[in-house]
């Protein structure tokens, strides 16, 4: 069983259009690299802040 992890040493990114921080979450564990945004408002919104 792996050791469990405080969310202050989770990984974390900016949002790439409100840019604010955002951390790791599980869902995200395959795809993190290409991890851009922290909602999916953030993401339907990219086009609006550009």
């Amino acid at each position: 069983m792996p050791k469990m992890r405080k969310k202050s040493d989770l990984p974390s990114k900016i949002c790439a259009t409100c840019g604010l921080p955002f951390a790791w979450r599980k869902k995200w564990e395959r795809d993190w690299d290409n991890v851009l945004y922290c909602s999916e408002r953030c993401k339907k919104g990219k086009a609006a802040s550009l």
